[in-house]
C-alpha cells in the first residue's frame, strides 16, 4: 500500500510560500544555528531513523545507522560553512558594482528509495540554507522517512513549513511545477524521470538539478595495489544491496593481471551473501521491491543472450533476494547502454589504457569512476579523459560533503554537496551603478 493522500496543493504551496517571505530574511548565520541544531535531533533519533529506513527498503541497519550518521555530519558542515552567498565587489568605473545571490523561493525534490535520508538532505540543506523553502515529492515506499525528516525539522525549532513531505505520486509533480510560486526542482533518480522531470521544468521555466543513473567503471591498472582494489571492489558494488548510483558497477582489468586479480576479487564477492538486514552482522540486504528483483534478471538473462559469459552466477532465492553474480562482458553487449541497479557486477579485461578509456567512456552515462595505479602520469591521463563528474584515485567511488558531486552525460547536470551547492538555486543578481 502506498499511503499517497489526496491532498490540496495549492494550499501546501501557499504555506510553503508564506513561511518563505519570512525565511529569506532571517540571517544566514540564524538559519546555521538551526542546522547545528537538526544535526543534534538526527544523532540523537537515529536508531529510529535507521530502523524506519531498514524497515522500508530493506538496507543493512549497520548502513541505514551509517547514512544517519553521514546526514548529520553533512548538515554540521553546512551549519559552519562560509558564507559564499553575502554580495561580492567587483571592480568597475562604476560606485557600487556588486554580484548578489538572492533565494529563489519554493523548491520542489523528488527523491528516490535507496537513501531515504541522505538523498533528501543533501539536496534540502544547501536550498534551505540559501534561503529557499522546500516541498518534497519522496519515493512512495519511504512516506515515513520523508514524515521523520520533516518532524526533525520541526524539532530542531525551524519555522513551520520551510520543509513540508508530501505524501503524493507522480501525477502531481506536474501542478506543483506549473505553480508560479514555485521556482525550481531537483531530482535524483533514473534517467527516463530525469527527462520528464527536466521537460516539465523547462516548459514551466524552472531551474532543474538532476543526479540520474550512472555505471561506474572500477579500472585496475597492473602497475597498482590490485589485491587492496579487489579487496574493496566488492563493497564498492555490493553496498546497499548494489543500489546505489555511483556504486562500482563495470570491473575493467588490465589484461597483464586479470589471473591474479579475478580470483581475489570472486573470493571477496562471493563472502556478501544476503541476510536479515536488521541484524548488526549482515553486510548485504534485499532489494528494495520484487519488482526490481524481477528489471535486474530481466537484464541478467539479457546480457547471457548477448553473448555475456557467467563468472559468477546471479541467483534469486526470494522475491527480492539475491546471491551476487559477476557476468563477463565484451564491448558491444547492449547491457552496457543500461545501468544494472542491484547485486550483478560486470567485469570487462581491457588491453591497454587507450583501449580501457575507451571501455569506461563508451556509454551514456557519466556519474563517477575509479581508477587504481601507482604511476601519477598515468592517473593524470584517465583524469584528463574520463567522462564523468568524480574521478576516484585509489579508492572507491563516495560522496563527501566538502566536494561537489554531480554528473555527465545522461548522468544528469548541476551540483550537489560542499559550497558549490549553496548557489544553486539563488538568482544571480547584478547591482551597478553611481550612489
Amino acid at each position: 500500500m502506498s499511503n499517497i493522500e489526496i491532498m490540496d496543493i495549492t494550499k501546501h504551496i501557499n504555506s510553503a510560500h508564506k513561511a518563505f517571505k519570512d525565511w529569506k530574511i532571517v540571517p544566514f548565520q540564524e538559519r546555521q544555528k538551526l542546522l547545528l541544531k537538526l544535526a543534534k535531533v538526527l544523532e540523537k533519533n537515529k536508531e529510529q531513523y535507521a530502523e524506519t529506513i531498514t524497515r522500508e527498503m530493506h538496507k543493512p541497519i549497520t548502513q541505514s545507522l551509517a547514512e544517519i550518521e553521514k546526514s548529520a555530519g553533512m548538515i554540521k558542515y553546512y551549519a559552519e560553512a562560509e558564507n559564499v552567498l553575502k554580495p561580492e565587489n567587483i571592480k568597475t568605473e562604476y560606485d557600487v558594482s556588486e554580484v548578489h545571490y538572492d533565494p529563489m523561493g519554493i523548491i520542489l525534490g523528488v527523491m528516490p528509495w535507496n537513501f531515504p535520508f541522505w538523498q533528501v538532505l543533501r539536496f534540502a540543506i544547501p536550498t534551505i540554507l540559501a534561503g529557499n523553502v522546500v516541498v518534497l515529492k519522496h519515493a512512495s515506499i519511504c512516506f515515513e522517512s520523508g514524515d521523520e525528516i520533516e518532524n526533525a525539522f520541526s524539532e530542531a525549532g525551524f519555522p513551520k513549513n520551510i520543509f513540508q513531505n508530501l505524501r503524493i505520486g507522480h501525477n502531481e509533480i506536474q501542478e506543483i511545477l506549473e505553480n508560479p510560486l514555485v521556482r525550481g526542482v531537483s531530482l535524483t533518480g533514473s534517467e527516463k524521470a530525469g527527462g520528464t522531470v527536466a521537460a516539465l521544468a523547462g516548459k514551466n521555466i524552472k531551474k532543474s538539478v538532476l543526479e540520474l543513473g550512472g555505471s561506474d567503471a572500477f579500472i585496475v591498472l597492473e602497475d597498482s595495489d590490485f589485491e587492496k582494489a579487489a579487496k574493496e571492489g566488492p563493497w564498492a558494488k555490493l553496498q546497499n544491496t548494489g543500489q546505489i548510483c555511483n556504486a562500482a558497477k563495470r570491473f575493467i582489468i588490465h589484461k597483464k593481471i586479470e589471473k591474479e586479480f579475478v580470483p581475489k576479487f570472486i573470493e571477496e564477492y562471493r563472502s556478501y551473501q544476503p541476510a536479515d538486514p536488521m541484524k548488526k552482522e549482515t553486510r548485504l540486504g534485499k532489494m528494495a521491491r520484487p519488482d526490481l528483483a524481477d528489471d535486474l534478471e530481466n537484464q541478467y538473462k539479457k546480457a547471457l543472450k548477448n553473448g555475456a559469459e557467467v563468472v559468477v552466477p546471479l541467483e534469486r532465492i526470494s522475491e527480492n533476494e539475491f546471491r551476487p553474480g559477476i557476468i563477463l562482458v565484451e564491448e558491444g553487449n547492449p547491457i552496457l547502454q543500461e545501468e544494472l541497479f542491484g547485486p550483478l557486477a560486470m567485469l570487462m579485461i581491457g588491453k591497454d589504457d587507450e583501449h580501457i578509456l575507451k571501455l569506461a567512456n563508451d556509454i551514456p552515462f557519466g556519474l563517477g569512476n575509479a581508477v587504481w595505479t601507482k604511476d601519477k602520469k598515468r592517473a593524470q591521463f584517465f583524469i584528463d579523459n574520463l567522462q564523468s563528474g568524480t574521478v576516484s584515485i585509489n579508492k572507491a567511488t563516495s560522496s563527501d560533503t566538502r566536494l561537489p558531486f554531480g554528473g555527465a552525460k545522461s548522468s544528469g547536470y548541476g551540483v550537489e554537496l560542499s559550497l558549490h551547492a549553496l548557489k544553486e538555486f539563488t538568482q544571480v543578481k547584478t547591482v551597478v551603478g553611481n550612489i
